[in-house]
């Protein structure tokens, strides 16, 4: 069972479990990893597309959130995405030091550009700039058409694949896939 002070109404508390671990509470990473390490996996495993390079990732990642917890900033957005995203970029980094070349489908390329992208975008500019562009791409989400809003963030947030998109939103597949790509068209446009 959990701390109480991790879970509020059976939603666990990301944000409270990164400050216990900036303060070497070993036990909020072993409840961050309980809470989500399945789902953790899932992102890794489908950047690098293979279990045993996946749970590498996965070890790596629950170390660097160990060792860079003192650096979140709830400010500057939430908890669980900041968990997500320090595994999704070690996934990516994992493919890109890997030797051997391979091609991507089309979804994991696109994740890995736009991943890419915001790693780039997280090392440079100041931060008023980066709470304007944030806005900025607020903006242009609540601009798309619900149905491309809510799937690319299924797929970009969450971490779903097509076909898990396609079951939640009980749509047909291949209009999953066209409203994601066209999502991400409009945002491209929007944002320049």
């Amino acid at each position: 069972m959990p701390p109480a002070a991790f879970v509020t109404d059976d939603s666990f508390d990301h944000a409270l479990a990164l400050e216990a671990c900036a303060r070497g509470d070993r036990h909020a990473l072993q409840r961050i990893y309980e809470h989500e390490s399945r789902y953790l996996l899932g992102v890794a495993l489908r950047i690098v597309r293979n279990r045993a390079a996946a749970e590498d990732v996965l070890h790596d990642a629950f170390v660097a959130i160990w060792s860079k917890a003192h650096s979140f900033d709830a400010a500057r957005g939430a908890a669980r995405g900041w968990i997500y995203s320090i595994v999704r970029h070690a996934a990516l980094n994992r493919v890109r030091s890997s030797a051997r070349e391979s091609t991507l489908d089309e979804p994991t390329a696109a994740a890995y550009e736009a991943s890419a992208a915001m790693a780039a975008w997280q090392e440079e500019g100041d931060a008023l700039d980066r709470q304007a562009q944030l806005g900025r791409l607020g903006q242009c989400l609540e601009g798309l058409e619900p149905q491309r809003r809510e799937c690319l963030l299924h797929a970009y947030v969450d971490g779903c694949s097509h076909s898990e998109i396609a079951a939640r939103v009980q749509a047909p597949l291949g209009t999953v896939k066209a409203w994601i790509q066209r999502g991400l068209r409009a945002l491209r446009e929007c944002m320049q």
